[in-house]
């Protein structure tokens, strides 16, 4: 299963998102890669491989003779990369047997990979560790899960021998942004569970996320010349700084907060005298506390509304995706089976929760009960991202170790 030599391939192709785009995909240049893909998965006899019109690759790999009836596993990554950092022209680097040195970049030699900085550095030592030129980030995530996923499918292909039921495979567009399942088409997918295969470390497996709301507060200051602006002019400039200014610093800021903690994020500013807009996104393991987050910045609100009566300001909320342990602690099975294959595999089970989001997170919420394995993607939307190949070796045998596993449980029982 060489997962090296997929992985340089895939990445070379741009497939950054935009989250201010309203197609579907958000960029066209996703579908490249979703074309590469249909085609290669045909090629490995997955004939019903395709590339849909939103930008979703579904393919089969149908069951071992004899284990039709058994539970659907999806296997899904996504193809995009993070707005966070340029993913053009990305020139990915093979550093053989790292020996735990500092790994300067040639193309920006201000950018350094060390060991202190980046821990998971020492675990890789003696193997081969991939890293971009230090212009773009490398694109591991989550071209590794995919890396993964295509490795695991060859060799399924190749080795009858291995017992599997049917196999779904989905590579999605625009997780970055958000959007990665909102089109996906459920019925077509005839899923029973799934993985995704977007996690960091060996080992890991991630059966809690965040729950998020985004939350967005316009505000229509009143404009005016500013010679003849005394008592007339609020400048939604000003009261836009004065909100940000107003949020929590020790505490409900990504900066100041680790483990289980949430926080309220502002991540855009538009703002000229007359108007402004802040959009911010709202995180938590529990879900409730996103209801005291809102409230914070209603507060806010509140405080800094009556130093400027004659202007507007509105706060509006909208739920994006729920913690998926919500649904996985109904189907305990699902994370068990990926515990005993990471074990099978030769390798410690780490389980975690994630700061953040995956598509798993809306797909379980969605009827497929969906998990989260690691790929070996480190560092992920800079320049300092890397790949692990021996991770990304043992992610594509653990998915086979999966699939052979699901054959030795009764059906009913799958899920």
């Amino acid at each position: 299963m060489n997962v090296l030599d997929r992985f340089l391939r895939y990445v070379r192709i741009d497939t950054q998102s935009d989250p201010h785009s309203k197609s579907q995909p958000s960029t066209d240049k996703q579908r490249d890669l979703g074309r590469l893909l249909a085609e290669e998965l045909r090629e490995l006899g997955l004939t019903d491989a395709a590339l849909d019109r939103y930008g979703y690759v579904y393919a089969t790999l149908p069951a071992s003779p004899g284990m039709e009836q058994l539970p659907v596993i999806c296997f899904c990554a996504h193809m995009d990369t993070s707005p966070d950092a340029s993913g053009s022209g990305v020139k990915p680097i093979v550093h053989r047997n790292y020996q735990g040195q500092d790994l300067v970049l040639p193309d920006d030699p201000q950018v350094v990979l060390r060991a202190d900085d980046f821990p998971g550095l020492r675990q890789n030592i003696g193997h081969d560790i991939v890293t971009a030129s230090g212009t773009t980030l490398l694109g591991a995530d989550n071209k590794s899960g995919i890396a993964a996923i295509m490795a695991a499918v060859e060799y399924l292909g190749e080795h009858p021998e291995v017992p599997h039921g049917r196999i779904r495979i989905l590579f999605t567009p625009d997780e970055e942004i958000g959007r990665g399942v909102n089109a996906v088409d459920m019925e077509k997918l005839g899923a029973d569970f799934g993985y995704t295969i977007d996690g960091e470390a060996r080992g890991s497996i991630e059966d809690e996320t965040f729950s998020a709301d985004g939350a967005v507060i316009t505000i229509a200051g009143v404009s005016s010349h500013p010679g003849f602006a005394k008592g007339k002019l609020e400048n939604a400039v000003k009261i836009a700084a004065d909100i940000i200014a107003a949020l929590p610093r020790a505490e409900l800021s990504p900066e100041t907060t680790d483990d289980r903690a949430g926080f309220i994020h502002p991540v855009e500013l538009s703002a000229k005298a007359e108007s402004a807009r802040i959009e911010f996104i709202l995180r938590d393991f529990d879900t409730a506390r996103l209801d005291d987050h809102a409230r914070v910045l209603r507060d806010i609100i509140s405080e800094v509304g009556p130093n400027y009566p004659n202007s507007f300001i509105h706060l509006e909320v909208t739920e994006q995706y729920r913690n998926m342990k919500e649904v996985l602690d109904q189907h305990p099975r699902v994370t068990r089976l990926a515990e005993e294959a990471i074990r099978a595999v030769g390798l410690r089970v780490r389980r975690s929760h994630i700061r953040g989001g995956t598509d798993g997170s809306r797909l379980s919420f969605m009827g497929l009960p969906c998990p989260n394995i690691f790929a070996g993607e480190h560092a992920f939307h800079s320049r300092y991202e890397w790949a692990s190949v021996f991770e990304m070796q043992k992610a594509a045998e653990v998915i086979v170790e999966i699939s052979r596993r699901n054959t030795l449980t009764e059906p009913a029982t799958a899920v």
